[in-house]
C-alpha cells in the first residue's frame, strides 16, 4: 500500500517512442501546469492492498512479458514529483529522458515499438542455446580476444536503448574494450578498478566531447550484449562484473528501458538455483546498488517473492524488506556477501605483487561489497578508509568462520613467491589428507614437491587458510612442524601468525564480527601450541600480554571480546610446558591481571566464563589469584605502546574513567549496531511505572531540570522537550522493536523448547518463555537504541531550539547545544524503558504463537488422560546426558526454574522486582476487580450479586475515566486480565457480557483471543463459552447494541470452521447457531482472512484508535482544508483531476502515504473533522433558528463533498487499471473506517446523534463509484458488494440513530438499480434480500406490539413505499424470496406480507380469479414449481430432520407425530410460545416433499390425491393437536404460499381445503376462515392464490361455509361475510350461493 502511493506523483504518461516531451516540468504546487494526464492510473499504488492479498507479483514478472510487468517503478527518487531534465544539452533522444521519473505504464510498452522485450527480440537466448561462440577463458583472467561481442545485430538493443543502433567506429570499439581489459589485468599490466571505471563512466556519459559519449555508449552495450555469456566467465572475472553491473545501476549512468532491462538481469540471475554461478552474480550486483533498492519499492517485492529469498545475506534482507517501503532499513545493516568470486578476487589481490597504493576517497576497500583494488596494509594498522561510505561487513550469520579480514590485509611487504598452480594443488592435496599415521610420508611428500623458494608460501598457507579455521587440527600441524624439523619453516610460520594476530587485533571492531574473533581465538590456541607448549617463550618485542589486557580494557567491552579469549587461548598451552606452566611468573602475572579483570562487576559474563575455564585448565582456584593493581595504573597507562586500533577519541586520563568505558570505534556511529556509549547507567524505573499504550506515557517521566540556563533565560522553550523526546522514540521504536524480538525470539524458543521438552504443563512453560522473552528482548531493545535515542533526542532538541530562537548569538547557540546535551542524558534512560517496555509487550503474544503447538500437545495429551513428554528427547537425555544434567520426566527441576526466576525478576534496563507475576501498585486494581466480578457466582442472592457487581463496575468505570487512566488503557488492562486469568474464572458469560457492555473490553485483542483459545475445537469449555457469548451479543441482539459481528469476526470464523470439520461431532447447538449467524451474515460475501471483508473489518476497529502520532491530527486537519479548498478551486479540472495530482504531492511531503497504519489513520481523522464540523453547523442552527437551514447543510456539504471526492479518485487511481483487488480493499478498508466512526459516534451521543453528514458521506460515495467509467464499471459488483456490507453491519438494530438515512440509502433509486436490475446473473439479489431482512427483523417488535409511535409510523411508511417499488418494478425478486422475508414479518402484518406475497413475474399474465368454473388445475403454470432462494431446511435441528425424513418415507419413528407439537413448543409465555421459523421451515418442507411424491406417482396434487400421506398425516396432526396459537401459526404458513399460478399454490390451496373439509371440529374451520379473511378485508393487492382458496371455499357446496355457526354469530359479521361473497364472485352469484347453501 505504501510503497507505491508515493509513486502516485511520478506517473507521467509515456511519450511515443523517440519524441521527448518538451517543456518545463511543472513543480507539484502548481495546478495550472499540471496536466490531468498525468495521474492515469495511479500505478503508484499498484501495491496498495492495505494488507490484503493483491494480484500475485510473480505473475507479473516471469520472464517479463511483453510490457515487463511493473516491476520498475521508479528509477529515480520517488520523493520529487517530476524532477527536472538531467541535461537539457543533450540531442540524442534517450539520454534527455533519462533524468525523468517515470513509470512504465500498463500496455504503454506493449502497444508500442518495445514489445520486444521478454520475447528474444533482444537477442538474449540462453547459454547453450548458442553453439557458434566459443569462449574459452584462462583462469588467469579474460584475456583481450575473449571479450568478444556476441554476434547480435546492432539494432537488437536498439529497441531499448536509440544509443545502441548507431554504429560505432573501429577506434571507439577497441578504446572500450581496452577499459573492459584494464579491469579484468593484473599488474604489471595497467589496470582500473571498478570504481575507477564507473567514475570514468560517469564523466563520459555527461561530457560534451561526443568521442567520449561514444566510447559510453559502446562499453555499456557490449557490457549488456555479454550477459549471455556471464555464466561461462571464472569466479573472479564474474565477482568482478557483477560489480560494475551493480554500480552501473547504483550510479544511475542508465535509465528508462535501459534500468529496466539491467534490473531485469540481476533479478533473472537471482531467481537461479541458490549457490550457482549467476545466484553469485545477481548477490554480488545487489550488494552493489542496495542503498537505491529504497527507490524501486515493486522490484523489492520482486525479489522477496523469490523462492530462496530467505537464504540471500541478512544484510540484503533488510534492505529489501524495507525498500518495498521505499525506506532504508533505520539501522543500516551491515553484513558481507562471501562469493567463490570474492575469495578468489581477494587471494589474488592478496598475491599481486604492486606496493600497496591508497584507496580513493570514498572507495570501499575491502573485498565484501566491492571489488575494488585492495588496500594493503604495510604496517600493522590496517588502513580504513573514511566516509559515510564504508561499512564494516560482518559475516551472515554465526557457524561461518570467513577470513576475508585476513585476505584483505595480507602483509606485502615481504615479496611472496607464489608457486604455480598445480604445486599449489598438490599442497593443499597434502594438508587434505594429512594424518598422524601417514605424517613422515606426507613430510617427504612436501619436501619433494616444494622448492625452498616456496616455503613462505607455504607458511603463509599454513597459517592463514589452514590453522585460523581449524582449530581442531593444530596438535595435527604442531606435530608436521616437528616432523618437518625445519628451524627456518618454523621461524616462518611464527612470523606469519604473529601477523595474522596483529591484522586481527587491530581490525575495526565497531560491528560485533564473530569471525575475527573466532579466528583470532584459534591463533592465540596455535601461538601457544609452538611457543609456550614447546618452552618457548612469547617475546615483548612481539606481543606484550599484559599491555594488551589493559588497552583493551582501557578501550571497552568491544575489545575485550576480542582480546580476553585469545590471551585465555595462548595461556592454555602453558600446562604442557615445563617452564611456563603456573607457578612461572611471566604466566602468574598475566594470570593476576585476568583475576583483576574477573573483578570487575561490568565484566560481560562469557568473558568471566573464559577467565574461570582458564583457572580450571591450570588448575588455579581464582579466589587464591592475587589480582594486582594494574588496570588502575596511570603511569603505565602513559607509555602504553598501541597494539590494539587506534581509537577514534582520545583515551581519557585515567583519573576520568569509569570501571569500564568504551568508545565510539565507528567513523558512522548511527550504521553500527552495537552501543557504544558508557557503560549503562543505573536503572532508574520499574518495569510497571511506564505506560506504553501510547506516548503520552512519557509526559509524566521526563526530567526538565530547571538549573539549565537556557531555560532561565528562555523559559518557554521547556515545551519543545516533550515533542522531542516523542519524535525520536516515535522514530526508533518499530526497528529496533522488530529486530529485538526477531533475534530474541529464535533463542528463547530453543532453548525453553529444550528444557521443557519433558514437563507436560504448558502453563509453566509459557511463563518461562514469557520470563526470558521478556529479559532478552529488554536487553536487546536497550543495546540497541541507546545510542541512537541520545543523539536523536540531542538533534531534535537542537532543531526544535533553533526554530524556536531564529536568530541566535553564538553564546545562545553554545546554551542551546549543552541544554540539548544535558536533557538527552536525563532522559535517555526514560525513552529507552519505553522501546524496551514496548518491545517486551508485544514479545509476549508472538512468543505464544511460536510455542502454541507445544501448548496444544500438552492439552491434548492431558484431555486424552496421559502426561505428555517429547519421547525423541526422553530418549536422547537418556542416552547422552550425564546424571547431573540429565532433564526428568514430568515438572522442570527448581534450580532451572530459579534461573527463569531471575530473568523475571532482573528485566534489563529496569529496577530489580520480586513480585515475579503480578503488576506493582494501582495497576493490580483493574485485576482485582475484573477477578472479582469473574468470581461472582449467580448462586447467591440476586439483590446481593447485582450489588457486588455494580461497585466493581464502578471501580472499573474510574480506572476507565479520562482523568484517571483514561478508556485506551483502562480496556487493554481489562482484556488482558481478561485473558490471562484461570480458567475456573475466565469463562463466566454474564460477567464477560456485562464488562463488553459497558465498553469495558478491547473486542478485537478480546475476539482473537477466543478465537485461539478454543484450540480449533480442542478446548471445549472455550468453545461452549464463544457459543454462548455469539448467541448474547449477535443472536439474541439483548442490550448491547454496539457489538457487531465485525467485533467477534475471528471467533465466527473459529466457530464455523469447527462447525465444518467435527463432521456431524459438533458441540451440541454449534450448528444451528451458526446456521442463523450464517444466515444473518453469510449472504454479505466472503470472510477470507486479508480478503475486502476482512478489509472492512479492519477498518471498524481501527476507527477506535486514538493512539495517533504526535502531530498527525495537525497534519491531516491541514491537509484536508488543503484539499477542501484545491477541490472547490476553479483550477481543480475535470473531477478534479488536476487538483488531486497535486494534493497527493502534498500528502508525499507531510509522509501520510508511509505506511498502511498512517494512511488509515488520516482517513480516520478526516472523517471525524468533517463529522465535527457538521455538528458545529448544527449547533449553529439551534442557537439561531432564523438561519436558512439550506445554508447551514451546503456549509456542511462543502467539505463532506470535498473528502468523498477523494477517497473516490484514490481508489479509482489506486494500482493498474487492472488491478481490481487494491482498489476494493482501499474502498472496504474506508468505508470500514466511516462506518466505526459512526458507530462510536452513535454510541457516545446517543439522542445527540445526527445522520447528515454519514448519510452525505455514503450517498456521494455510491453516487461516485457508480459513475458510467469503465475502471469502475470493472469493480461495480464488488463496489456494490462493499456498500451492503456496510449497509448490513449498520443495520437498524446495531445503528437504531441511523434509521431513516439507512432506509434512505437502501432504497436509494440507483442503488436498487444497480443491486436488482444491472449486476448480472442477479448476484445482487441475496444481498439486497438481507438488507430488507434487516429492516423488517427491525420493525417487527414494534410492529407485534402495535407500538406505532411517530417516528415508527413514518419508518412503517417507508417500509411500504420501498416495497411497493419492487412490487412494481422486481416482482420477481419478492417471488424468489417471499419465504424468508415472511419468516421474519409478524404474524399480525397483513397488509405488508399481501404486498410481498401478491407478486408474480412480469412474464406471466394471471387468470382472472373471479372466472366462473375457472379450472385452475388446467393452467399451464399449476405443475411448474417457483424459486425459492432462502434455505429454509437450515433451522431444522439435525435429528428432528433425520426423523422427519425418514417418518416421510415409512411411517417411523411411530412417536414423531406425537413428539411433534414439543418439538415446535419453545416456551408457556403466550404469544411466544411456538418456534416459528421452524413451523414456516416444517410446512414449506413437508409440501415440497408432498408435491414431490405426487409427481413421481404420475399424478398431479389434487383435493383426492393429496390424501393418505404420512406428508398429510403431518399437517392433520398440527391441525388437531396444536392448540389456538399454535394452529394460527400453521395456517398462516400455509397461507403464505398462496401466491401467484405454480405448483406450491396449488397444493396448499387444496391441503388448506382439505383441512376445512376434514376438521373435527368447528373450531379448527372458523381459524381457517380467519386466516384466509383476514388478508382478504385490508386494502388490496391480494394475493391470487388466497383469492381462488377463498372463492372455492364459499362458493362450493361439498364445504358447507355458509351452514358453519361462525358464519352467522353475529349480524356484522354476517354483514361481512356477505360482503366478501359479493366483491369476490359478484352479487347474483354470491346470492346464489348463500341462499343455495342456506335452502340445503
Amino acid at each position: 500500500m505504501v510503497a507505491n502511493c508515493s509513486n502516485v506523483m511520478n506517473k507521467a504518461r509515456q511519450p511515443p517512442p523517440g519524441v521527448m516531451p518538451k517543456g518545463r516540468p511543472p513543480s507539484a504546487s502548481s495546478l495550472d501546469a499540471i496536466s490531468p494526464v498525468q495521474i492515469d492510473p495511479l500505478a503508484g499504488m499498484a501495491s496498495l492492498s492495505i494488507g490484503g492479498s493483491a494480484a500475485p507479483h510473480t505473475q507479473s514478472m516471469q520472464g517479463f512479458p511483453p510490457n515487463l510487468g511493473s516491476a520498475f517503478s521508479t528509477p529515480q527518487s520517488p520523493a520529487k514529483a517530476f524532477p527536472p531534465l538531467s541535461t537539457p544539452n543533450q540531442t540524442t533522444a534517450f539520454s534527455g529522458i533519462g533524468g525523468l521519473s517515470s513509470q512504465l505504464p500498463v500496455g504503454g510498452l506493449g502497444t508500442s515499438s518495445l514489445t520486444g522485450i521478454g520475447t528474444g527480440a533482444l537477442g538474449l537466448p540462453a547459454v547453450n542455446n548458442d553453439p557458434f561462440v566459443q569462449r574459452k577463458l584462462g583462469t588467469s583472467g579474460l584475456n583481450q580476444p575473449t571479450f568478444q561481442q556476441s554476434k547480435m545485430k546492432p539494432s537488437d538493443l536498439s529497441q531499448v536503448w536509440p544509443e545502441a543502433n548507431q554504429h560505432f567506429s573501429k577506434e571507439i570499439d577497441d578504446e572500450a574494450n581496452s577499459y573492459f581489459q584494464r579491469i579484468y589485468n593484473h599488474p604489471p599490466h595497467p589496470t582500473m578498478s571498478v570504481d575507477e571505471v564507473l567514475e570514468m563512466l560517469q564523466r563520459f556519459k555527461d561530457s560534451t566531447i561526443k568521442r567520449e559519449r561514444e566510447v559510453f555508449n559502446c562499453m555499456l552495450r557490449n557490457l549488456f550484449e555479454e550477459y549471455r555469456f556471464f555464466p561461462q566467465y571464472p569466479d573472479k572475472e564474474l565477482h568482478i562484473t557483477a560489480c560494475l553491473f551493480g554500480g552501473i545501476i547504483e550510479k544511475g549512468l542508465v535509465t528508462y528501458m535501459a534500468l529496466g532491462l539491467a534490473l531485469r538481469y540481476v533479478l533473472e540471475a537471482l531467481r537461479k538455483p541458490f549457490g550457482s554461478k549467476m545466484y553469485y552474480f545477481g548477490i554480488a550486483a545487489l550488494d552493489r546498488f542496495k542503498n537505491r533498492l529504497k527507490d524501486y519499492p515493486q522490484y523489492c517485492q520482486h525479489l522477496a517473492s523469490i523462492s530462496h529469498f530467505m537464504q540471500f545475506p541478512h544484510h540484503l534482507q533488510e534492505y529489501i524488506e524495507y525498500g518495498q517501503q521505499s525506506r532504508d532499513p533505520p539501522v543500516k545493516m551491515q553484513g558481507s556477501i562471501t562469493t567463490p568470486g570474492s575469495i578468489a578476487l581477494a587471494q589474488a589481490q592478496a598475491q599481486a605483487q604492486v606496493p600497496a597504493k591508497a584507496p580513493l576517497a570514498g572507495q570501499v576497500s575491502t573485498m565484501v561489497t566491492t571489488s575494488t583494488t585492495t588496500t594493503v596494509a604495510k604496517t600493522v594498522t590496517v588502513t580504513r578508509p573514511t566516509g559515510v561510505s564504508f561499512k564494516k561487513d560482518v559475516p551472515p550469520s554465526i557457524n561461518t568462520t570467513n577470513i576475508d579480514t585476513l585476505l584483505v590485509a595480507t602483509d606485502q611487504t615481504e615479496r611472496i613467491v607464489e608457486p604455480p598452480e598445480n604445486i599449489q594443488e598438490k599442497i593443499a592435496f597434502i594438508f587434505n589428507n594429512l594424518s598422524q599415521s601417514n605424517m613422515t610420508q606426507k613430510v617427504e611428500e612436501l619436501k619433494e614437491t616444494v622448492k625452498e623458494e616456496f616455503m613462505p608460501w607455504v607458511s603463509q598457507y599454513l597459517v592463514m587458510k589452514r590453522v585460523s579455521i581449524e582449530p581442531n587440527f593444530h596438535s595435527l600441524y604442531s606435530n608436521f612442524l616437528d616432523t618437518l624439523k625445519n628451524p627456518e619453516f618454523n621461524k616462518m610460520v611464527l612470523n606469519e601468525t604473529y601477523r595474522n594476530i596483529k591484522v586481527l587485533l587491530t581490525s575495526d571492531k565497531a560491528a560485533a564480527n564473530f569471525s575475527d574473533r573466532s579466528l583470532l581465538k584459534n591463533l592465540g590456541h596455535w601461538l601457544g601450541m609452538i611457543t609456550l607448549a614447546k618452552n618457548k617463550p612469547i617475546l615483548h618485542t612481539d606481543l606484550d600480554v599484559k599491555s594488551l589486557l589493559l588497552e583493551a580494557y582501557v578501550k571497552g567491552q568491544q575489545e575485550l571480546l576480542y582480546v580476553v579469549p585469545f590471551v585465555a587461548k595462548v595461556l592454555e598451552s602453558s600446562i604442557r610446558s615445563v617452564v611456563f606452566r603456573p607457578p612461572n611468573p611471566w604466566t602468574m602475572a598475566i594470570m593476576n591481571v585476568l583475576a583483576e579483570l574477573h573483578q570487575e562487576h561490568d565484566l560481560k559474563l562469557n568473558l568471566k566464563f573464559e577467565i574461570e575455564v582458564l583457572c580450571k585448565n591450570l588448575a588455579l582456584d581464582i579466589n587464591e589469584l592475587k589480582p594486582g593493581n594494574l588496570l588502575k595504573d596511570k603511569d603505565r597507562l602513559k607509555n602504553l605502546d598501541e597494539q590494539l586500533s587506534a581509537p577514534k577519541k582520545d583515551v581519557k586520563q585515567p583519573e576520568e574513567l569509569p570501571p569500564i568505558t568504551t568508545t565510539t570505534t565507528s567513523t558512522t556511529p548511527a550504521t553500527s549496531t552495537t552501543c557504544t556509549a558508557t557503560v549503562p547507567p543505573q536503572p532508574q524505573y520499574s518495569y510497571h511505572d511506564i505506560n506504553v499504550y501510547s506516548l503520552a506515557g512519557l509526559a509524566p517521566h521526563i526530567t526538565l531540570n530547571p538549573t539549565i540556563p537556557l531555560f532561565q533565560a528562555h523559559p518557554q522553550l521547556k515545551q519543545c522537550v516533550r515533542q522531542a523526546i516523542e519524535r525520536a522514540v516515535q522514530e526508533l521504536v518499530h526497528p529496533v522493536v522488530d529486530r529485538s524480538i526477531k533475534i530474541a525470539m529464535t533463542t528463547c524458543e530453543q532453548i525453553v523448547r529444550k528444557d521443557f521438552a519433558l514437563d507436560s504443563e504448558e502453563s509453566r512453560m509459557r511463563i518461562a518463555a514469557h520470563h526470558m522473552m521478556r529479559n532478552l528482548t529488554a536487553g536487546m531493545a536497550m543495546i540497541t537504541c541507546r545510542e541512537p535515542l541520545l543523539m536523536s533526542i540531542s538533534t531534535n532538541l537542537k532543531n526544535s531550539f533553533a526554530s524556536a530562537l531564529r536568530t541566535a548569538s553564538p553564546q545562545q547557540r553554545e546554551m542551546m547545544d549543552q541544554a540539548a546535551a544535558q536533557l538527552a542524558q536525563d532522559n535517555c534512560e526514560l525513552a529507552c524503558c519505553f522501546i524496551q517496555k514496548t518491545a517486551v509487550e508485544k514479545a509476549g503474544p508472538e512468543m505464544d504463537k511460536r510455542l502454541a503447538t507445544e501448548f496444544e500437545l500438552r492439552k491434548h495429551a492431558r484431555q486424552e488422560g496421559r502426561r505428555y513428554c517429547d519421547p525423541v528427547v526422553l530418549t536422547y537425555q537418556a542416552e547422552r546426558m550425564p546424571e547431573q544434567i540429565r532433564l526428568k520426566v514430568g515438572g522442570v527441576d527448581p534450580k532451572q526454574l530459579a534461573v527463569y526466576e531471575e530473568f523475571a525478576r532482573n528485566v534489563p534496563g529496569f529496577l530489580p522486582t520480586n513480585d515475579l507475576s503480578q503488576p506493582t501498585g494501582f495497576l493490580a486494581q483493574p485485576m482485582k476487580a475484573v477477578e472479582g466480578l469473574l468470581d461472582a457466582t449467580s448462586g447467591a442472592d440476586a439483590d446481593l450479586l447485582l450489588r457486588y457487581r455494580e461497585c466493581h463496575l464502578l471501580v472499573l468505570k474510574a480506572l476507565q475515566d479520562g482523568r484517571a487512566y483514561g478508556s485506551p488503557w483502562c480496556n487493554k488492562q481489562i482484556t488482558r486480565c481478561l485473558i490471562e486469568c484461570r480458567d475456573e474464572y475466565k469463562y463466566n458469560v454474564e460477567a464477560v457480557e456485562l464488562l463488553i457492555r459497558n465498553h469495558l473490553v478491547n473486542m478485537q485483542q478480546y475476539d482473537l483471543h477466543l478465537a485461539q483459545s478454543m484450540e480449533n475445537g480442542l478446548n471445549y469449555m472455550a468453545v461452549a463459552f464463544a457459543m454462548q457469548l455469539v448467541k448474547i451479543l449477535l443472536v439474541d441482539e439483548r442490550s448491547v447494541a454496539h457489538v457487531t459481528e465485525a467485533d467477534l469476526f475471528h471467533t465466527i470464523e473459529t466457530l464455523m470452521r469447527i462447525n465444518a470439520h467435527s463432521r456431524g461431532n459438533a458441540p451440541e447447538g454449534l450448528p444451528q447457531l451458526m446456521e442463523v449467524v450464517r444466515s444473518n451474515y453469510e449472504a454479505m460475501i466472503d470472510r477470507a482472512h486479508g480478503g475486502p471483508n476482512f478489509m472492512m473489518h479492519s477498518g471498524i476497529s481501527q476507527a477506535s484508535e486514538y493512539d495517533d502520532p504526535p502531530g498527525l491530527r495537525e497534519k491531516a486537519e491541514y491537509l484536508l482544508r488543503e484539499w477542501v479548498n484545491l477541490y472547490h478551486s476553479a483550477a481543480a479540472g475535470r473531477d478534479s483531476t488536476k487538483a488531486f495530482s497535486a494534493f497527493v504531492g502534498q500528502m508525499h511531503q507531510q509522509g501520510i502515504l508511509k505506511t498502511d497504519d498512517l494512511i488509515t489513520r488520516f482517513f480516520r481523522l478526516c472523517t471525524e473533522m468533517c463529522v465535527e464540523i457538521s455538528y458545529r453547523a448544527q449547533a449553529e442552527q439551534q442557537h439561531n433558528p432564523a438561519a436558512n437551514p439550506t445554508m447551514i447543510r451546503a456549509k456542511c456539504y462543502h467539505n463532506l463533498d470535498a473528502f468523498v471526492r477523494l477517497i473516490a479518485l484514490l481508489v479509482k487511481h489506486s494500482g493498474e487499471a487492472t488491478n481490481t483487488v487494491t482498489k476494493i480493499n482501499l474502498l472496504n478498508k474506508v468505508l470500514g473506517i466511516v462506518v466505526g466512526v459512526l458507530l462510536q459516534d452513535h454510541d457516545v451521543r446517543q439522542s445527540e446523534f445526527q445522520q447528515l453528514p454519514y448519510h452525505r458521506i455514503f450517498i456521494m460515495l455510491l453516487l461516485e463509484l457508480n459513475a458510467p467509467e469503465h475502471v469502475l464499471e470493472t469493480i461495480n459488483f464488488q463496489t456494490l458488494t462493499a456498500f451492503c456490507n456496510t449497509f448490513h453491519i449498520l443495520r437498524p438494530t446495531k445503528a437504531p440513530g441511523f434509521v431513516y438515512a439507512w432506509l434512505e440509502l437502501i432504497s436509494h433509486r440507483i442503488f436498487i438499480a444497480r443491486m436488482l436490475a444491472h449486476t448480472p446473473q442477479q448476484k445482487g439479489w441475496p444481498m439486497y434480500a438481507q438488507l430488507l431482512i434487516d429492516l423488517f427483523k427491525y420493525l417487527a417488535p414494534f410492529l407485534r406490539n402495535v407500538e406505532l409511535t411517530k417516528p415508527m409510523q413514518i419508518l412503517y411508511k417507508g417500509t411500504l413505499r420501498v416495497l411497493l417499488v419492487l412490487l412494481h418494478d422486481f416482482p420477481e425478486f419478492l417471488c424468489d424470496y417471499h419465504y424468508g422475508f415472511c419468516d421474519v414479518i409478524p404474524p399480525n402484518c397483513i397488509q405488508l406480507r399481501n404486498l410481498i406475497l401478491s407478486a408474480f413475474p412480469r412474464n406471466m399474465r394471471l387468470p382472472d380469479p373471479f372466472t366462473p368454473n375457472l379450472k385452475v388445475d388446467m393452467l399451464s403454470e399449476i405443475n411448474i414449481a417457483p424459486r425459492i432462494l432462502t434455505n429454509f431446511t437450515g433451522v431444522m435441528p439435525p435429528q428432528f430432520k433425520k426423523d422427519l425424513d425418514s417418518y416421510l418415507k415409512t411411517r417411523s419413528p411411530v412417536t414423531f407425530l406425537s413428539d411433534l407439537r414439543s418439538n415446535l413448543q419453545v416456551s408457556n409465555e403466550p404469544g411466544n410460545r411456538y418456534n416459528l421459523q421452524l413451523i414456516n421451515a416444517l410446512v414449506l418442507y413437508v409440501g415440497t416433499q408432498a408435491i414431490a411424491h405426487i409427481h413421481n406417482k404420475g399424478s398431479t396434487p389434487s383435493m383426492s390425491t393429496i390424501t393418505h400421506s404420512a406428508h398429510m398425516d403431518i399437517f392433520q396432526n398440527l391441525a388437531v393437536d396444536l392448540d389456538t396459537e399454535g394452529r394460527y401459526l400453521f395456517l398462516n404458513a400455509i397461507a403464505n404460499q398462496l401466491r401467484y399460478p405454480n405448483s406450491h399454490t396449488h397444493y396448499f390451496s387444496c391441503t388448506m381445503l382439505y383441512l376445512f373439509a376434514e376438521a373435527n371440529t368447528e373450531a379448527i374451520q372458523e381459524q381457517i376462515t380467519r386466516v384466509l379473511l383476514e388478508r382478504l378485508i385490508v386494502n388490496r393487492p391480494h394475493p391470487w392464490g388466497l383469492l381462488i382458496t377463498f372463492i372455492e371455499l364459499i362458493k362450493n357446496p361439498a364445504f358447507k361455509f355458509w351452514n358453519h355457526e361462525f358464519v352467522h354469530c353475529a349480524p356484522e359479521i354476517e354483514k361481512l361475510f356477505q360482503s366478501v361473497a359479493q366483491c369476490c364472485m359478484g352479487q347474483k352469484q354470491a346470492q346464489q350461493v348463500m341462499e343455495g347453501t342456506g335452502a340445503s
